[in-house]
């Protein structure tokens, strides 16, 4: 089964509150439909009830099964201005501007997945990347474990001319630009529990650079070695490789060759790129040379789901994040359990 399938599936064994807020958008609400028809989701759009209406009206989408909020009418507004005036009002923000600044969609959205109303929110299409991730930043939060939020894609290989199959995370390919060894640390253990949630098997991470075990010499490369020194410390039991070029990586008999104890094995199905230059270059020629699909950009190192899309992207483009939004709202709640549950 291709990997998307499976997220699909496991996404409609517990269909997660989902939160929509550019709900008048044709690709938005034809992915709410799909979303709300296979039962993957729980679909919530927050908007002008006006405006999401006739805009589904005209694109002939039946809402039926969908949960309408309007900011304006909802009796959640009170109380959500006074949270979002209480997380910002050491940044200067006064009440009045929090009551005017959750009547926007994408502001009451993610406050309606910080405060529970939701699991989830997904924008992009017509929002930027920059809207979206700020704004989920300073209402939702990072993970306690984390200290920064970075981006994957999940590339899917599933063509029959692909000679390596099935899902592979790409990160960070969208958002953090040059990240020391630190932070490329954080991304890479990041990118191994989105993999762990998403493709369902134990992840596998490439820190990729242009040296392999030491076979070039430069501040680029030790970046790398650096990271990578730093995730083995933290999480012993993952396997990783780096520093590694990408054919080490994912062939087997190269990695055979060039690594002596390697613990991936040429078989990799996390790439961990050391620059965004490097991430966003990579994922493109995987996608428009290499013939794999690329959903995303998605956000992880948040304390709940909130993802970005393309402002190109179709309607099942964002079903799919929909779906994986899902997931990862299901994988948070199984951590809350764990780490709220009386020890014995």
């Amino acid at each position: 089964m291709k990997a998307i399938n499976r997220i699909i599936e496991r996404a409609r064994t517990s269909p997660g509150r989902i939160v929509l807020s550019e709900a008048e958008e044709p690709r938005m609400l034809q992915a709410a439909r799909r979303a709300t028809r296979e039962g993957i989701a729980r679909i919530v759009l927050v908007g002008s009830a006006a405006g999401i209406h006739e805009a589904a009206a005209r694109e002939g989408v039946d809402l039926s099964g969908m949960e309408v909020v309007d900011p304006a009418t909802s009796p959640l507004a009170a109380s959500f201005a006074e949270e979002l005036f209480a997380l910002r009002s050491r940044k200067g923000m006064t009440l009045d501007e929090a009551k005017r600044e959750i009547l926007k969609p994408l502001c009451f959205a993610n406050l309606m997945v910080r405060l529970g109303h939701a699991d989830g929110s997904v924008a992009g299409s017509v929002y930027t990347t920059a809207d979206v991730v700020r704004n989920a930043i300073q209402i939702i939060g990072i993970q306690p474990s984390f200290k920064l939020v970075s981006s994957f894609f999940l590339m899917m290989l599933c063509e029959p001319f692909h000679t390596l199959k099935g899902g592979l995370i790409f990160s960070d390919c969208g958002l953090v630009v040059d990240p020391d060894a630190g932070e490329l640390a954080e991304i890479a253990m990041a990118a191994a529990d989105s993999a762990q949630s998403l493709l369902m098997d134990e992840p596998r991470v490439a820190m990729l650079s242009f040296s392999t075990s030491g076979s070039a010499r430069h501040a680029a490369v030790d970046k790398v070695v650096e990271a990578t020194r730093q995730v083995r410390a933290l999480r012993p039991h993952l396997a990783i490789d780096g520093d590694v070029q990408l054919d080490a990586a994912i062939v087997s008999e190269i990695a055979m060759r060039k690594i002596e104890h390697s613990q991936v094995q040429g078989h990799a199905n996390v790439l961990i790129f050391p620059s965004l230059e490097a991430g966003n270059i990579g994922y493109k020629l995987a996608e428009r040379i290499g013939g794999a699909k690329a959903i995303g950009p998605l956000l992880q190192g948040l304390k709940k789901p909130a993802n970005d899309l393309s402002r190109g992207c179709s309607a099942d483009d964002v079903y799919y994040v929909i779906a994986v939004t899902c997931v990862q709202a299901q994988t948070a709640a199984e951590l809350m359990k764990t780490q709220t549950a009386p020890h014995a």
